[in-house]
Formats: C-alpha cells, sequence, structure tokens
C-alpha cells in the first residue's frame, strides 16, 4: 500500500528531477549557444578596419572639411560671374531737400541730393523707387583666378588631410588588432601557467601530509601558485585595456570583443621589401606638399589682391514723387507718387585702382613668403623624420625576424629542463627551488616565442607605415 504522502513526496522528487534536468538541458544549450555566437563574432582584421573607417567619429569629421572645401570652390567661382542687384522701394519721406527721399542701394542714409527749402516742412509725401544695376569685372589681372586658386589648393589640403588621417587610423586599427591578439594569447599561457601551478601545489601538499617533503615545499609550492595567479590577473587587465582601446577605434566601445587571430602565429611575412621611404605616395608627405601649395597660392592671391580692376557696368532706374515735375508743389493725389514718373540709364567701364591697398598687398606677400618657407621646412623635417623612422623598422624588423626564428630553440629547451626538473624532484635528487627556476624559464619562453612572432609583424606595419603604403602589410596577412 502506498501512503498519500510518500506518493506526493515521490512525485514531488520526480518533478524536481525533471525540472533540474530541463534546466540542465537549457542551460547546456545556453553556453553552447553563446559559444557560437561568440565564435561566429570575432572579425577579421579586414572587418575590423572596414568598420572603423565606416563608424569612427574623427574620420567623419574629416569627410565633412572636405565637403566644406568643396561648397567653398564651388562658391569661389561665383566671382566670375556679374554683379547683378536690384531694389524696389515704397516710402513715405519729407522734402526739405529733395522731393521724396530713398534709400540708395545698400545703404542706411536718407539722401541729401537737390535744393534746400527757405523753411521746413513736416509735411510728407509718397515716392518710389526702382533701380538694377550690373557690374562685370572684365579684366581683374589675375586677382579672380587667383582665389579660386586657393580655394583648389584648400580643397586639396582638406583631402590629403583626411587621406593621412585615415592611413594613420588604420595604422593604429591595425597595431591595435595585434597588440589584442598578443595579449589575448598571454592570458592563455598565463592561464595555463596557473593550472601547472596549481596541480603541482596539489602534488607538493599531498607528499607533505604524507612527509615525504619538508614543509618548506609546500610554502614555496603556495608562493608560485600565487604568483602564476597574480600573473594571470594581470594578463586579464591588460587584455581587456587592449580591447576596449581597439573597440574605440573601431568607433563603438565592446567590454567583450574577440578578434580572430587569422595566420598571425602560424607563419610569419616573406619575402623582399624594397622602397626608398620618400614615396611621393606617402600620405604624410603629401598632406605637407599640399600645405605648400596652398601657402604658395594665398601668396599669389595676397600679391594679385593690390591689382586694379576694370569692369563694364550697366544700370537703370525710374522714380516716382509726390510733387509736381512743374514746381515745387504737392501732387493733388498723394498716392501717385507711388507710382514711376521718369528713368534713367547708364552704361560705361569703370577703372579703379586702390593704392595705398596696393602698399598694404606688398607686406602681406612678404609675409606670405616666409609662410611658404615655413611650410616647406616643415616639410623637410617630416621627410627626415620618415626616413629615420623606416631604417629603424627595417632594423627592427630584422632583428625581430631572429628572434622569431630562435624562439622554438628557446622553448623546446625550456620545456626539456621543467621535464628533467620535475623528474629529478619527484624522485628526490634535486630541491624545489631548482624546479621553480624551471617553470619560470619554461613561461618566459612560451611569452618570448609568442611576443617576437607578434613583434615581426609589428614592425612590418611600422615598415609600411613609413612607406605610406598597407598593401606591403595587408599582402602578407592575406
Amino acid at each position: 500500500m502506498i501512503y498519500p504522502h510518500f506518493l506526493e513526496s515521490h512525485q514531488q522528487r520526480s518533478t524536481s528531477t525533471k525540472y533540474r534536468r530541463t534546466t540542465g538541458w537549457l542551460l547546456w544549450l545556453s553556453a553552447g549557444l553563446l559559444t557560437t555566437q561568440a565564435v561566429a563574432q570575432q572579425p577579421t582584421l579586414n572587418q575590423v578596419l572596414d568598420q572603423s573607417v565606416r563608424q569612427y567619429p574623427f574620420l567623419k569629421s574629416k569627410q565633412a572639411e572636405v565637403s566644406s572645401a568643396e561648397r567653398r570652390l564651388q562658391a569661389s567661382r561665383t566671382d566670375l560671374l556679374p554683379i547683378v542687384m536690384l531694389q524696389d522701394q515704397y516710402n513715405y519721406a519729407t522734402s526739405n531737400s529733395l522731393n521724396n527721399s530713398f534709400f540708395p542701394n545698400e545703404g542706411t542714409n536718407i539722401s541729401t541730393s537737390g535744393g534746400v527749402r527757405p523753411f521746413a516742412l513736416s509735411q510728407a509725401s509718397f515716392g518710389s523707387y526702382t533701380s538694377a544695376s550690373i557690374e562685370w569685372r572684365a579684366i581683374a589681372f589675375g586677382r579672380v583666378k587667383a582665389g579660386i586658386n586657393v580655394a583648389k589648393a584648400d580643397l586639396q589640403r582638406s583631402q590629403a588631410d583626411y587621406e593621412n588621417e585615415l592611413f594613420q587610423h588604420q595604422v593604429r586599427t591595425i597595431d591595435a588588432y595585434l597588440l589584442l591578439l598578443i595579449n589575448q594569447k598571454l592570458v592563455q599561457i598565463q592561464r595555463s601557467n596557473l593550472d601547472r601551478a596549481q596541480t603541482f601545489k596539489r602534488v607538493v601538499d599531498s607528499g607533505v601530509r604524507s612527509g615525504m617533503r619538508a614543509g618548506v615545499d609546500s610554502a614555496l609550492a603556495t608562493a608560485e601558485s600565487v604568483r602564476a595567479r597574480l600573473l594571470l590577473l594581470e594578463s586579464q587587465q591588460r587584455e581587456q585595456v587592449q580591447r576596449l582601446r581597439l573597440s574605440e577605434l573601431a568607433g563603438q566601445l565592446q567590454s567583450g570583443m574577440q578578434v580572430d587571430s587569422m595566420g598571425f602565429y602560424s607563419s610569419i611575412p616573406n619575402g623582399v621589401f624594397l622602397s626608398d621611404s620618400l614615396s611621393p605616395k606617402n600620405p604624410t608627405l603629401r598632406l605637407f606638399q599640399s600645405q605648400i601649395n596652398l601657402s604658395a597660392a594665398r601668396s599669389l592671391a595676397t600679391q594679385r589682391s593690390g591689382m586694379p580692376l576694370i569692369s563694364l557696368v550697366g544700370a537703370g532706374n525710374a522714380r516716382g514723387s509726390g510733387f509736381s515735375n512743374q514746381g515745387d508743389v504737392f501732387l493733388n493725389n498723394q498716392i501717385n507718387g507711388l507710382g514711376y514718373q521718369v528713368g534713367n540709364y547708364l552704361v560705361g567701364v569703370v577703372a579703379r585702382w586702390n593704392l595705398t591697398n596696393l602698399l598694404r598687398a606688398h607686406q602681406d606677400y612678404r609675409a606670405d613668403q616666409f609662410q611658404i618657407e615655413r611650410s616647406r621646412q616643415l616639410f623637410n623635417t617630416q621627410r627626415l623624420q620618415i626616413s629615420r623612422q623606416y631604417q629603424e623598422a627595417e632594423t627592427q624588423y630584422q632583428v625581430a625576424l631572429e628572434q622569431a626564428r630562435q624562439a622554438p630553440i628557446q622553448l623546446r629547451a625550456a620545456r626539456q629542463a621543467y621535464n628533467q626538473a620535475k623528474s629529478r624532484y619527484e624522485s628526490g635528487l634535486t630541491d624545489l627551488p631548482t624546479l621553480l627556476q624551471s617553470v619560470l624559464t619554461l613561461n618566459r619562453a612560451e611569452v618570448d616565442g609568442y611576443v617576437s612572432i607578434s613583434n615581426v609583424w609589428r614592425y612590418l606595419l611600422l615598415k609600411a607605415a613609413a612607406e605610406g603604403d598597407l598593401s606591403l602589410f595587408m599582402n602578407q596577412v592575406n
């Protein structure tokens, strides 16, 4: 006979067991999905570069500068067009010095031309005035063209500035990508080192408890385990910092960003890289050269600003007044002043030359010549720095290649020394400090192996940056 309380308890346990199994399966599936998603979200270098170019705000600001320079160039070309000015006005004014006043073009004063009355009148009348004028600077002795050339040079400088910033940003992004890769590897190394230290500590503690080992060995093993844990924490901290830096360069902060190691640790670059390190395609040199061109264009525009202007002009106007043309009397109907009564036209050639401005333009031109010299010396300074950077990168690259070739030899020797020291310690033929020294040597060799390979790629990137051609690096990656 099954008692009710026993049946209820059995059913509860069965339901609890099923719940735990269901929960376990859900957790397992969730872990599997998260792992798959994490693997799927590991971007390659090309994907990170593409994202950084599209999303980094500072690059967008440089693109806006280029667009602004394009609009300024279009605006400067309007100086080739004639100046056309129209106005139409209706007013109500007194006439103590003129039968109705009017505002001249772009003026703010009341016109005072005409005769003066023997006594002042406060009565006003309506008036109207319409005018149209056109001026075409037919001969400007290069002033307009020089202004357009300044706008062109400014656009070229803005484009060179954007291309240089884009190139430098790509270099920074690739370098951050490589640093994140090596920090991820260092975390793996230090985690393996911690597992090794903890396993060894358990063996030593067991030996101490059985009386086969001295108590000091347990203390030394504990210290080594703690040291390994501190190294792991330090490497994890550096990895997280580098991950945030890379995600910032990519235009979106991601605290959990993981990147694809691709083939960086399975091979090292090969091939011969020929360059004079002063290639004109270097975006930094192009930027400084564009600054020289802009300074020269501004200098020429300053010089031409002192030249005269010869313009073809034409004008016409029509005017109405509340006063009669037959005498200085008001019209019977004041509203008639809003209509036109007389009209005039004018055509001619106008030559203007501001001689005082010629003196100022001469001094400004001399000042601009010093700006050109400044830009030229900045270009020479930058070219000198790039030459030095390229030679340094070449030296460091060759050294890094040799280190990468020697690193496997160091690692094999360190592993052999560790295995021998471990066997001798387990056999009682050596002491624990000797074994711990071999552990340190093995850990350093593991770190040096990955760091040396990473340095080869980073110095190759430095060479490509000095050359101004990222294809030197990307062709080796692909």
